[in-house]
């Protein structure tokens, strides 16, 4: 972590060869005067000829503001990739994470979900950070980790129900619906991790959390990509209880990788995607010690479940 407020332009090593699972974290503050500035990703320094970008990520703010971003190979622009939701205020500060998938950049701002981008430079060739233009950034970190390129689907203190759920060779990935028993049933300070990336259509997709014996669904999370709505319920003594919708900001896109963690308290469950505090969902089914069963389907790739 560099820290302390950086002169720009910056222009520094990254310390690490980046790999999947690899974060960079970026604070800083929008000055007033802001037209433009950029966070480039290099092979290397070299100012002539210049260093290739294999991912440029340029915030513009005159006339129409938007985010353009593209690669730089011999000294040549590709197509430009244009999103017109912007996340940076003039004289606000920001944090930018950019997370190293192993086919392309997922960028949030503030915690919220921009954009992704396809790699059109293998990762092995980048070295360098530049960030350039009207911007103070206040520290720059790294994260270096590789938990995306783990061979097989990782399940811990849960038991497979059906031995198809998990396809142990070539890429990590369950197939669906996943059903699985928790070793040890729902309580207070219980904690489910569900990681996955959503698929480019996607509609929607649902995790229950479930009764075994009864059939009850204690918690039903249905995220509706279609809508943006992320709908929770119960459904219990066979009928569906009243849909919960209001959220913030919602917080899953097509194409995006996500970590929802579930974490039982006392009176509630508490959802956070991506490290983000999302909803609150009070307990309508009491007895949280019967809830043994986890379900998962819908329109996403499944990489890791865990349970403790």
């Amino acid at each position: 972590m560099l820290r302390g407020a950086e002169m720009i332009p910056y222009v520094g090593t990254i310390p690490e060869q980046l790999e999947p699972g690899t974060l960079i974290v970026i604070r800083g503050h929008v000055p007033f005067d802001v037209d433009r500035f950029q966070v480039d990703l290099q092979c290397g320094s070299s100012v002539k000829p210049r260093a290739d970008v294999a991912f440029h990520f340029n915030p513009r703010f005159k006339r129409t503001s938007c985010i353009v971003c593209n690669t730089l190979m011999n000294e040549k622009w590709g197509w430009e990739e244009i999103t017109y939701d912007m996340p940076f205020n003039r004289e606000k500060s920001f944090e930018i994470v950019i997370m190293v998938l192993k086919e392309k950049f997922q960028v949030a701002v503030n915690g919220k979900h921009i954009l992704l981008y396809a790699h059109r430079i293998s990762l092995e060739k980048i070295d360098t950070l530049g960030i350039y233009g009207k911007v103070n950034i206040h520290s720059i970190g790294f994260s270096f980790s590789s938990v995306l390129q783990s061979t097989q689907a990782s399940t811990v203190e849960l038991t497979a129900i059906s031995r198809e759920n998990v396809q142990k060779s070539g890429t990590p990935q369950f197939s669906l619906p996943f059903v699985a028993r928790l070793n040890s049933s729902m309580g207070p300070g219980r904690t489910v991790v569900i990681k996955g990336e959503v698929n480019t259509g996607a509609k929607g997709f649902n995790v229950d959390l479930i009764a075994g014996k009864s059939k009850d669904i204690a918690l039903h999370l249905n995220p509706r990509l279609n809508m943006k709505a992320f709908v929770r319920n119960s459904f219990l003594q066979e009928s569906w209880g009243e849909e919960e919708r209001n959220i913030t900001c919602f917080p899953f896109s097509p194409g995006m990788y996500f970590e929802m963690i579930i974490y039982c308290d006392v009176r509630e469950f508490k959802v956070a995607i991506n490290g983000v505090h999302s909803l609150e969902y009070k307990h309508r089914f009491k007895e949280l010690s019967s809830i043994d069963t986890l379900e998962i389907d819908g329109d996403i790739h499944l990489l890791e479940v865990r349970s403790w």
